[in-house]
């Protein structure tokens, strides 16, 4: 299934509402699986946010907060130091579910024993469910025994008063427990991943069954939702949109042009760094949709700054702060603008803060990590905490045409991230050539809908080869191809291999400069999906 196709199932299953009311809070203590619980609780159709475990629940004092879900970490309770529940969660009248750490904290919080192991439980483990499980609303109609996901250190070694064990594993006696008085569950493995087998259950249970959402929240809602926050925020403002064609500021800039027509002012930046024939293209496409879109050239601007920096950090913040001086004098043009559009995503901001359990910043978004400290426009971004299926499905719901939804993830950064080392015109000219042969046999062989995302990488380095009867010391280029759904985990695509040797041979026979081309087959985690 492409990934239009997808979106449009999304949409088509999800319930009809017009209004955003019911919401899951998940408190975050630093798992790298946090996001997945928001997935899951977001594929029930619950609108659901996630929240760093060193916040106030004062923030959610006006929220319809149905329950509680608390993520998994890295920290030991047996630890001083180790992050704790924020204060009056307990006393809620909210159920609660705690998986692996939070399961541990709720126990901890209620006076059990914890003992740390000698060795950490990793991997797949035999989940039986007690003999109450028709009593168990959180596994309630699910099978007895099946598969779960494990990944902790610590055990629970007694129950608190009040809470009895309803599962358990070959290995770990208390795999789960309940307390159907204060309505607060815990579960020692991972429901969020594809692992365990009746994860998607659980939580399921949790929702519906314990929480009583009515999963309701749908694209129509969101889109009312977002329109209606635009306007609260801008009221008779203007607003300046940096746009790049690519799904997410394409459904931005349908969103704010439904909210504020035209005092919208979508600028397009050709930083020097898009891929081949971009500029013209992506103008084009917006000339569809009857949006004017201003186009600006600053590959000189662009280039001048970045030349002879080759850290990827330096790059992204440079290029960041670039773009923020072009809009900001692309404003004063315009006169009387005070706001910048953007279409960051939450995976953005995810893997740019630092949630404070671990959730450790993998990289600095353009969107959130470039900015200048200063800046004179206030950001309005209407996207920020959606994934990018949602944005997809969203896209559908506003009508947009697939060319927009279809199209792959590109960086914000653009080329910059994918010239490994110094920027460089021939060094451009390389990846742009390589690139555009990759992504022409993709769509020739009908692999582009197939994949989440794919690009080339021109590598730091050159290489020995033989080209005729003579020797030669070039450049290589890697390839790179996933699968995924929101991008917070992906796979390495299985482009066949004839597919595969066709492309190489046409980059090292069409590309000046290139003479070996070779395939990135490692998955995120641990890699992430570009290389810088």
């Amino acid at each position: 299934m492409s990934q239009i196709e997808s979106a449009k199932a999304t949409l088509e299953n999800k319930p009809s509402s017009s209004h955003l009311g019911e919401m899951i809070l998940i408190i975050d203590f630093g798992s790298q699986f946090t996001q997945l619980i928001a997935r899951r609780v977001r594929e029930a159709h619950v609108y659901c946010e996630i929240m760093p475990c060193t916040h106030s629940l004062a923030e959610y004092a006006n929220a319809d907060v149905r329950g509680y879900i608390l993520s998994g970490g890295p920290s030991s309770l047996t630890d001083a130091e180790a992050p704790r529940a924020p204060e009056g969660l307990f006393e809620t009248d909210k159920p609660i579910l705690g998986v692996c750490y939070g399961m541990q904290l709720i126990a901890d919080e209620f006076g059990a024993k914890l003992e740390k192991s000698s060795s950490r439980e990793y991997g797949k483990a035999e989940l039986s469910i007690g003999g109450g499980q028709k009593d168990d609303p959180l596994f309630s109609g699910l099978k007895a025994n099946s598969k779960a996901w494990m990944s902790h250190g610590d055990s629970i070694v007694t129950l608190p008063d009040g809470f009895e064990t309803t599962a358990s594993t070959d290995s770990l006696t208390i795999a789960a427990f309940k307390n159907l008085k204060r309505n607060i569950f815990g579960v020692q493995f991972h429901p969020e991943v594809s692992h365990t087998e009746e994860g998607r259950g659980i939580i399921n249970n949790f929702l519906t069954g314990i929480c009583n959402c009515s999963g309701d929240w749908t694209d129509e809602k969101f889109i009312d939702t977002a329109i209606a926050s635009i306007r609260e925020k801008v009221g008779d403002g203007k607003v300046v949109l940096g746009i790049s064609g690519g799904v997410d500021s394409s459904v931005a800039a349908m969103l704010l042009h439904r909210a504020i027509g035209d005092r919208l002012y979508p600028i397009f930046v050709d930083n020097g760094l898009l891929r081949k024939d971009e500029f013209t293209s992506v103008m084009e496409m917006f000339e569809e949709l009857e949006i004017s879109v201003t186009g600006v050239d600053a590959t000189k601007l662009f280039m001048e700054r970045l030349s002879g920096v080759s850290d990827p950090e330096k790059k992204r913040k440079i290029i960041g702060a670039a773009f923020i001086d072009i809009f900001e004098e692309e404003s004063e043009k315009i006169g009387g603008v005070d706001f910048l559009a953007q279409g960051t995503l939450y995976p953005d901001v995810i893997e740019s803060v630092s949630f404070k359990g671990p959730s450790v910043t993998i990289k600095s978004h353009h969107n959130v990590g470039g900015l200048k400290d200063r800046m004179k426009l206030k950001l309005v971004e209407p996207l920020r905490e959606l994934f990018k299926d949602e944005v997809r499905s969203v896209g559908v719901a506003l009508g947009l045409a697939p060319k927009f939804l279809a199209r792959h993830p590109f960086p914000g950064p653009g080329l910059a991230v994918r010239i490994l080392g110094d920027i460089t015109d021939e060094r451009r000219r390389i990846l742009r050539e390589a690139d555009a042969v990759f992504i022409e046999e993709l769509y020739s062989t009908g692999q582009y809908d197939l994949i989440w995302q794919a690009f080339a990488v021109l590598l730091p380095i050159r290489t020995v080869g033989v080209m005729g009867d003579e020797r030669t010391y070039e450049h290589v280029i890697a390839l790179r191809a996933v699968t995924s759904l929101d991008g917070m985990t992906a796979d390495w695509a299985r482009i066949p291999g004839d597919i595969l040797a066709k492309i190489s041979n046409r980059i090292i026979n069409e590309v000046s400069g290139v003479n070996r081309v070779t395939y990135d087959i490692s998955s995120k985690p641990p890699a992430t999906i570009e290389w810088e």
